[in-house]
């Protein structure tokens, strides 16, 4: 089967990954651990090295930041239940891997379960976690002010620096938009409770300053990393975005979303969601069959496919152009989207 009618042949595609979507419990614990322990140890190396003087193994938090990357992809995959066949492991290793990962995981699960469900719907933007995007129509009749405010939300160093430190760091600690419901609350303070009795056991074991020096850059890299990966999986030239009438969930699925084909060690640490076309059209793949897809369909490599160098220019894009059905520049809004 090839991709000549994409459109058409969606729909068909949900079916033919149905095989995919079967969790391996030993599997599933296997890749838990060559990613916790790595990460543990990696972690204490650095520490013995600074109480040596040696500052140069706070290196260290480079490659731990993609850790914190991949365990949050496992805890991503216990909230779609792909990770393990059971419920019940799936929960409470996604809560657990919360706490490392600052991320409230009941609450999280269910606004990303509402970004899969509406992903691609341009009258359902703004919810799970999407990027804020804007049609150039609405840009262009927004004031001043609030053209000023939405750049400086789409550049660079707010998109993939600022923005992604606060997100994990402060924002998380509150459950905003969800005030009124008792399970974000729930979710949010049991994860701040289980991060403030790791944080504080760590300081007490290493002291502050070996903490701080550690596991500040580590948190810090890891949601830069995980906020461009967010990006580039959404947010590139032909994307697909369209109104509730003529949306699918199937089609905006394989079509709205990225395959990044990272290098094989990147996409080992990013738990192979670059594969995030076949993910979204059938998030309950875990991770770790998704290679199986690609090499069993080839022809699914060529459906939104990004190198690195490609997913750079993505960074200009910043506005949707419904006329032409793309995305588009600030500074080329008006000659590409005429």
């Amino acid at each position: 089967m090839t991709i000549s009618n994409p459109a058409a042949s969606a729909k068909l595609w949900f079916n033919r990954l149905a095989p995919y979507r079967t969790a391996e419990n030993g599997r599933a614990i296997f890749e838990l651990l060559i990613t916790l322990i790595p990460f543990l140890a990696l972690w204490a190396a650095m520490w013995l090295l600074l109480g040596m003087g040696q500052y140069w193994a706070l290196l260290g938090v480079i490659p731990g930041g993609g850790l914190i990357v991949r365990l949050f992809i496992i805890q991503h995959d216990c909230g779609h239940g792909s990770m393990f066949s059971h419920k019940t492991a799936n929960t409470w290793v996604g809560r657990f891997i919360g706490i490392l990962t600052l991320t409230p995981y009941d609450h999280w699960r269910r606004d990303h379960a509402l970004h899969h469900a509406g992903s691609g719907n341009l009258d359902r933007r703004g919810i799970g976690g999407d990027v804020h995007t804007l049609t150039v129509e609405e840009y262009d009749a927004l004031p001043k002010f609030e053209k000023l405010k939405y750049r400086l939300y789409r550049h660079p160093v707010v998109m993939f620096g600022v923005g992604p430190a606060y997100v994990f760091i402060i924002a998380n600690r509150i459950p905003l938009g969800s005030m009124k419901r008792k399970m974000p609350w729930i979710s949010t303070l049991t994860t701040n409770a289980g991060v403030a009795i790791l944080y504080g056991l760590l300081i007490w074991g290493v002291g502050l300053k070996a903490f701080l020096l550690i596991q500040t850059p580590i948190i810090i890299i890891g949601a830069s990393i995980g906020v461009w990966m967010f990006y580039v999986q959404h947010q590139f030239d032909e994307t697909h975005w369209s109104r509730t009438k003529e949306w699918t969930r199937e089609d905006a699925a394989l079509h709205g979303s990225s395959y990044y084909d990272l290098p094989a060690p990147l996409m080992w640490v990013t738990g192979n969601i670059g594969v995030h076309h076949v993910h979204h059209l059938s998030s309950r793949i875990p991770f770790y069959q998704l290679p199986r897809v690609l090499k069993a369909h080839p022809e699914l490599k060529t459906v939104g496919r990004l190198t690195i160098w490609n997913s750079f220019k993505t960074v200009r894009l910043a506005l949707w152009c419904e006329t032409r059905e793309k995305m588009v520049s600030f500074s080329k809004r008006k000659t590409a989207c005429a």
